[in-house]
């Protein structure tokens, strides 16, 4: 059975450290990335990275609630962008704040699964911006880094 995991908060070092790849694909693997979406959708977030609850790995957790189910992705990178466009951003790691983010409209995602196969994953709009903000985090990067104005919550 999932766990819900502690989020972890702005001001906590790990948010700010680059995550290390993911080279063992086994239960535990399998079991974190359980308790990620259980974590995530129990705090009501769209997304969640492991940084978020204290692991320093490559793995992120997306379900943005438009009908696409649940993306886990192991090892994500960003390998195509394209457009641009300015919107409102919220963290489940930066309580309270929100702001106005310049992201791709249109991205192309290279993954692996848990159990490692790799796949190629193409997403445009909020969805895309959601990957964009997630990955960011394997980066020790937060919206709060690159908004450029902040908004009342």
């Amino acid at each position: 059975m999932a766990n819900v995991r502690q989020i972890t908060k702005v001001g906590d070092p790990i948010l700010r450290e680059k995550a290390v790849q993911v080279r063992r694909f086994n239960e535990a693997l399998a079991n974190l990335l359980d308790d990620m979406a259980h974590t995530m959708y129990k705090s009501e977030g769209i997304g969640l990275a492991a940084p978020q609850i204290g692991i320093g790995k490559q793995l992120i957790v997306v379900d943005e609630g438009e009908g696409e189910g649940l993306f886990e992705m192991v090892n994500p990178k960003i390998i195509y962008t394209e457009g641009n466009k300015s919107a409102i951003e919220y963290c489940l790691s930066v309580p309270g704040r929100g702001g106005r983010v310049d992201r791709a409209t249109k991205i192309t995602i290279e993954a692996q699964d848990r159990h490692g196969k790799v796949f190629d994953l193409e997403a445009e709009g909020s969805l895309a911006r959601v990957f964009q903000h997630e990955i960011d985090h394997l980066q020790g990067i937060l919206f709060i880094d690159i908004m450029t104005e902040e908004v009342e919550d």
